[in-house]
């Protein structure tokens, strides 16, 4: 574990970044800078004298140097974007602006102390490997899809930021890592996603509507996995200057058979429903984690089975009204 270090998360208030900051706020000092646009945090048990929030915008470069420049991180990771499938149609000008200027903001508001850094961690997406995505390792090639089609601008911003947090490795000596999260799922998740949105709606016994035909193929990674996994490129030196696939390929399922899954383990009254897709989706996506096995030692434990229960009974508390 990480100890009486700081610790940056922008994006601290999200799925991920507030299960990090629950997880290091009991031994760190933490540092949140987050618009809250999506607010995780309100769900988790953290140490709050430990914990300093700025309210802020990634792209208000002034506001985040400030604040980073204050705080002097020994560990900073960037989890501040904006994601989600209907959020990014809906907003492609705004998912660029966030996404390639955030990062970039994020990295110079690091330089007057980059000599301290002990890690830098830049999440990206598994959406970079494209829309058919077999097994597909960290040396793939990232695919640039079609321009005009609002939901590659997702995957385009965070190809840009690889290739940014790459460069200050290189070129600026930054112990940079990236990490390419596979369908995270599970307690604490709000927003968009497949399976929080099939059990909220599992819990209150409303239908469970599936775009398109349902047989689009996921591999879904729990959210305790994806920590562990985060952990390991915080603390092995190996990871320094790579990227890593952090996922769980024996959690693969078509979207179907994970509605019908869902119905199963909940015993819910929901029906599940069919409707048109009228966006372009990711087809196939089962992520290689060779290289985060064999180099830092990453092994998911959670079946998808177990998952789906812990996390419907998380929503069973919180959204059973």
């Amino acid at each position: 574990m990480i100890k009486n270090k700081r610790i940056l998360l922008t994006g601290g208030g999200g799925f991920i970044g507030s299960r990090l900051a629950e997880l290091f706020s009991g031994d760190n000092e933490i540092l949140i800078y987050d618009i809250f646009a999506r607010d995780s945090l309100k769900y988790k048990k953290i140490n709050k004298k430990n914990v300093k929030i700025v309210k802020g915008d990634i792209t208000d470069f002034p506001t985040l140097k400030k604040a980073a420049e204050d705080f002097k991180p020994q560990y900073a990771l960037h989890l501040a974007a904006i994601a989600g499938v209907d959020t990014v149609i809906n907003n492609p000008v705004k998912t660029m602006d966030v996404n390639v200027i955030g990062t970039f903001n994020f990295v110079k508001a690091l330089e007057k102390y980059s000599g301290k850094l002990e890690r830098v961690i830049n999440f990206s997406t598994s959406e970079v490997l494209g829309a058919y995505s077999y097994k597909s390792s960290e040396s793939s090639n990232t695919n640039l899809a079609p321009v005009g089609e609002g939901r590659w601008t997702y995957s385009i911003s965070k190809v840009s930021g690889e290739h940014l947090i790459y460069s200050y490795y290189k070129t600026r000596g930054y112990p940079a890592v990236s990490i390419r999260p596979f369908n995270i799922y599970g307690p604490g998740q709000i927003g968009e996603g497949a399976i929080q949105i099939f059990i909220k709606n599992a819990v209150l016994n409303k239908d469970i509507q599936i775009h398109g035909e349902g047989d689009q193929i996921r591999s879904w990674c729990y959210i305790d996995d994806m920590i562990n996994g985060t952990l390991l490129c915080l603390t092995n030196r190996k990871a320094v200057g790579e990227i890593f696939n952090i996922g769980n390929p024996k959690g693969t399922i078509t979207i179907s058979s994970l509605a019908e899954k869902i119905v199963a383990i909940t015993k819910t009254k929901s029906k599940i429903k069919y409707i048109p897709k009228n966006y372009v989706d990711v087809e196939l996506r089962i992520p290689s984690i060779e290289k985060a096995q064999e180099l830092l030692g990453f092994k998911p434990k959670i079946d998808l089975t177990e998952g789906i229960l812990r996390t419907y009974k998380w929503y069973k508390k919180y959204f059973n009204k």
